[in-house]
């Protein structure tokens, strides 16, 4: 189980990684547009560039967010009870969690393929929208994977 819990961590890792670089290539973009407009030399795209990155920053980050509880984390209300209610209510929570972030990675899915399908591209530079449906949605298969581990941790008495 160990195994299992630290390829879970390190995958999520890697997404944040290119969470990361991406959220640092809209920065470095937007300067740049920012600059260069001044001297009348916009880059173009930037718009479409910085939409798609912001949707890779979003959906690449939520698994390692999950995963080192860097979200809002309300535990004054589960923190009057038990031990074990407090285990029942995170299972649940993940449960439902899972549920719903299983719903959104196929929807996701079917959508990139649709994209794929039709051909659908940004106005600007022509760069096909599918890749990002496809990375988010299979970043949400991994954030079901992180609820998995959580259950694991909880079950297993490690759940901090």
């Amino acid at each position: 189980m160990d195994r299992f819990l630290s390829k879970i961590k390190e995958l999520s890792c890697f997404m944040n990684i290119l969470a990361g670089l991406s959220l640092t290539f809209m920065m470095f973009l937007t300067v740049a547009d920012v600059i260069l407009r001044s001297f009348r030399r916009p880059v173009v795209g930037t718009y479409e560039l910085v939409a798609l990155s912001g949707a890779i920053v979003i959906g690449f980050s939520v698994p390692y967010t999950s995963w080192v509880r860097g979200h809002i984390y309300v535990d004054f209300f589960i923190s009057r009870f038990s031990q074990g209610v407090r285990n029942i209510f995170h299972i649940v929570t993940r449960c439902l969690g899972m549920a719903l972030f299983l719903m959104i990675g196929w929807n996701l899915l079917k959508m990139g393929m649709d994209l794929y399908k039709s051909g659908e591209v940004s106005l600007t530079l022509q760069l096909p929208f599918y890749p990002v449906a496809w990375g988010v949605g299979i970043c949400c298969f991994l954030q079901c994977l992180v609820l998995l581990c959580d259950i694991l941790k909880v079950a297993g008495g490690k759940y901090e």
